[in-house]
């Protein structure tokens, strides 16, 4: 049974147009959230869009163009939807990049710089900026996307280990300055979930033997394959909602076991 959680809601998602951020958008639209939705990829936006139209006709739908490794874009993405809007009930800080495969010292330089600038910059300045509009209404909810590589290490990826620690750092540091003002913030962790961005890296591992890579790559997760991205969705839609108000600083992996099992 359908549940109406988001009714009257307004719910903004960075990385909307793909995976993740696109399972999140359709779970939430279901459920009767008004959504504004984030990406750099204007055509994975307008697709997304009209799968939520297949599902949730009569949703309102604000679709913006950013770059959230720009701060000053990332201050409009939030201006926007506010002047769309009048408010953020919720927030799905969720866009990111897996970057590059190798060795710390064979690590580029700008590629460490670029894996910082999306993955950490981005969170900290969608924080920044959604967060002062929150303490002003006095509620709202925020859900980051940190990784298992933000709370282990991840060999040959070093910008996005460093990374998405420091999302889970910025998740309970800014959870226990706000929690007073009545939001809760808190993170996600998932493994490895079957999205375009895990695609690409077992396609920088395997080449055309990608899917043969995927089926080894699994094998030592307990659950012995990969994540769907609407098991996320549907984990972001309820730690957003109302029922999961008093969660707070929370880390919360999503990866079959994969985290707790060495």
């Amino acid at each position: 049974m359908m549940t109406n959680r988001f009714d009257g809601k307004v719910v903004l998602m960075t990385g909307a147009g793909s995976g993740l951020g696109r399972s999140a958008a359709l779970q939430a639209a279901k459920e009767g959230a008004k959504l504004s939705l984030v990406d750099l990829n204007e055509q994975g936006l307008e697709e997304t869009k009209q799968a939520i139209m297949e599902v949730a006709p009569e949703a309102e739908v604000l679709l913006l163009t950013a770059n959230v490794a720009e701060e000053e874009q990332v201050k409009k993405y939030v201006d926007d939807t506010v002047a769309h809007f009048g408010r953020i009930d919720g927030f799905f800080n969720n866009a990111g990049v897996e970057g590059k495969q190798n060795l710390t010292e064979d690590f580029g330089s700008d590629e460490f710089q670029k894996v910082i600038s999306i993955n950490l910059n981005g969170v900290f300045y969608g924080m920044k900026y959604v967060l002062a509009v929150m303490k002003k209404q006095g509620s709202g909810s925020i859900v980051n996307t940190a990784s298992v590589g933000g709370i282990r290490g991840v060999g040959n990826q070093s910008g996005y280990a460093a990374s998405k620690h420091g999302v889970v750092g910025l998740t309970r540091n800014s959870a226990i300055e706000y929690g007073q003002y009545g939001v809760s913030i808190k993170a996600i962790a998932p493994g490895a979930i079957m999205t375009p961005m895990v695609e690409g890296s077992l396609r920088q591992m395997g080449g055309e033997n990608w899917e043969e890579v995927g089926k080894e790559f699994v094998q030592p997760n307990p659950m012995k394959r990969f994540g769907k991205p609407e098991e996320v969705g549907y984990l972001v839609a309820f730690l957003l909602s109302d029922q999961a108000n008093f969660i707070n600083a929370a880390v919360i992996p999503i990866d079959g076991g994969q985290s707790y099992k060495y």
